[in-house]
This record gives C-alpha cells, sequence and structure tokens, in this order.
C-alpha cells in the first residue's frame, strides 16, 4: 500500500535525491547548535513540560516563573524538530519512489526512527530537569544521526547496480575505523565537560540543575589530551594514503577533515581561556557536526561502487 501511495509521485532525479539527503544532514546536525542555544541562553525549561509546552497547551503562554524570551528560544528548538521530520520522511519518500537499492532504503528509514527516539529523549531530559546525562545521550543521539544522514548522502550517490571496490588497503581502512573510535571519545568527553561546565541549560535557584561533579579543569585536559590523539591519528592516517598513493578524492577528505579538528580545537582552546562564552559553545556544538560529517564521509570515501566494465566482445 506504501508503495502505491509512492508511485504517485514524480520520479525524483538523482539531484534531487542528493539535495534531500544533503538537507537532513543541515538539518540533523543544525538542531544540535539549536539545542546548544537553548542551553547557553538557559532556556532550557522554557517549556517546563513535554510533548506539551505548558500543562494543557502545546504553545507558549504567559507564565509569571518563566520568561518570555526562555519560552521562544525553547519553543523554537521545538518547531525546528519538524524540519528535521519533513527532511527525513522527504527522503524516504524520494528514495523509495526511485526504487533504490536496499542499503539506501535502510539508510533513509533510520532518519525519522532516529528522530522520533531523539524526540523521545528530548522529552525524558525536559522530563527529567535536564540532569546533565540526559543532555549528554541527545548531543551524542544528534551526532549519530549526522553520520548515519552522511552515509546516506554518499550511498545515493552511488550506482544501485555499481560493483564495490576497495580503494586503499585494508590496514588504512582499520585505522579509518580507529578514528571513527576516537571521535566518539572525544565527543563523550566532551559532553562531560559540558556536563560540569557553566552552562546548565537553566538558572533557577529554586530547584538548581543537578551537574557533573568532577573538576572541570581536569576533564577539558582529559578531553583536549584525546583531540590531540584524534588529530594523530589522522595525521598518520595521511602518510599512509599518500604512501599507498590513494585516491584524490579519499586524501582531499582527509586534508579537509584534519583542518576542521585543527580549528576546532582552536575554538577549545579559546573557549577554555575565555570563560566559555555562550557564542563559542554554539559554534563548538556546530563544529563537533562538522567534525562528525567529514570523519563519516572519509569512512565512506574508502569504498567505492562503480558502474562494472562493460564486457568485451
Amino acid at each position: 500500500m506504501f508503495l502505491r501511495a509512492v508511485d504517485v509521485l514524480p520520479l525524483p532525479s538523482l539531484r534531487t535525491q542528493r539535495l534531500i539527503a544533503a538537507a537532513v544532514i543541515l538539518t540533523q546536525g543544525g538542531i544540535s547548535v539549536t539545542g546548544a542555544i537553548v542551553r547557553v541562553t538557559a532556556s532550557g525549561l522554557g517549556c517546563p513540560t513535554w510533548p506539551q509546552c505548558f500543562p494543557g497547551s502545546f504553545v507558549p503562554e504567559p507564565h509569571a516563573e518563566v520568561p518570555g524570551i526562555h519560552q521562544a528560544v525553547e519553543f523554537g528548538n521545538r518547531m525546528i524538530t519538524f524540519a528535521v521530520v519533513i527532511t527525513a520522511i522527504l527522503a524516504v519518500l524520494a528514495v523509495t519512489r526511485a526504487r533504490r537499492r536496499r542499503e539506501v532504503l535502510i539508510y533513509a528509514w533510520l532518519m525519522p526512527a532516529s528522530t522520533v527516539l531523539q524526540a523521545v529523549i528530548g522529552g525524558i531530559t525536559v522530563l527529567t530537569g535536564l540532569l546533565w546525562w540526559t543532555v549528554a545521550i541527545h548531543l551524542l543521539a544528534s551526532m549519530a544521526m549526522v553520520w548515519l544522514a552522511t552515509l546516506l548522502y554518499v550511498k545515493i550517490g552511488q550506482p544501485d547496480d555499481g560493483v564495490l571496490t576497495e580503494l586503499v588497503p585494508k590496514p588504512l581502512r582499520q585505522l579509518t575505523f580507529l578514528t571513527g573510535l576516537a571521535l566518539s571519545v572525544v565527543l563523550v568527553t566532551g559532553t562531560m565537560v559540558t556536563g560540569a561546565g557553566p552552562h546548565a541549560g537553566d538558572k533557577s535557584v529554586t530547584a538548581p540543575v543537578p551537574r557533573l561533579g568532577l573538576d572541570i579543569v581536569t576533564l577539558v585536559y582529559r578531553h583536549s589530551s584525546l583531540v590531540t590523539a584524534y588529530l594523530a591519528l589522522l595525521v598518520g592516517l595521511g602518510f599512509g594514503l599518500l604512501a599507498v598513493r590513494a585516491p584524490r578524492p579519499v586524501t582531499i577528505r582527509l586534508a579537509v577533515l584534519v583542518v576542521v579538528v585543527c580549528l576546532q580545537g582552536m575554538v577549545g582552546a579559546v573557549q577554555f581561556f575565555t570563560g566559555v562564552p555562550a557564542v563559542l559553545v554554539a559554534v563548538h556544538v556546530a563544529g563537533a557536526a562538522v567534525c562528525t560529517a567529514a570523519t563519516a564521509a572519509l569512512w565512506a570515501s574508502m569504498r567505492q561502487r562503480a558502474e562494472p566494465e562493460p564486457i568485451e566482445s
């Protein structure tokens, strides 16, 4: 029945499919940035209930204990969820109508499924009063969705009847996988720094948000050390790719990733030495999303699905 309904839609071109997939990446990464804005403006409880904003109302309403600006910021972040949902649904419809291969369909369906999961995590975050570890899970889930959305974009661009070939030797692919693991550890420790930091998401005096009770300076040093290790792995990978004369698209993606990670490290250093200004928190979260997407793109570039060579008669 679903396929019959989809068949009435226009047949999407490859360009349309990729544009939709790119929009999925932007919305998945964008909502993590707006979530950071909610946190640094102390608007996390601007809508103190979920899925409603206030008991009996899905939209903000005048309330003596909740400033209007906090309501607007939190409610605006919730509204961006609709953009995430719409792009996710469009991705499913586009690849289904185009009769893409099973692999592409699976990645497309992961988008709306993971969006529902994110909404549930967001609700738990609000209902538990912004506990630091729920906020951390919320961000990490967003980064996982950015990773999957990037793979969706890459796989949409590959021919369905193509032959899968390895572009670099197996040890370098394993090293690339290790960089992905290193990135995940960097993200986890980054959320711990946030959990112990000054931006709790709410500034209530009567009900302060519980924070991670660890020394933030120690956490920052651990986090920065892991970023350095992550960068060192990327540099080592770069030497390996040069040694085997890897295809240009692979080396370009690695070069872009190294630049992005260096810029992200600079932002983190400035944050630390300037007292964690709110605007840099949002920039840092955006950088985390870009690093995640770039690492996923590098991982995907290690293999290529190309049209099979014509058989000579």
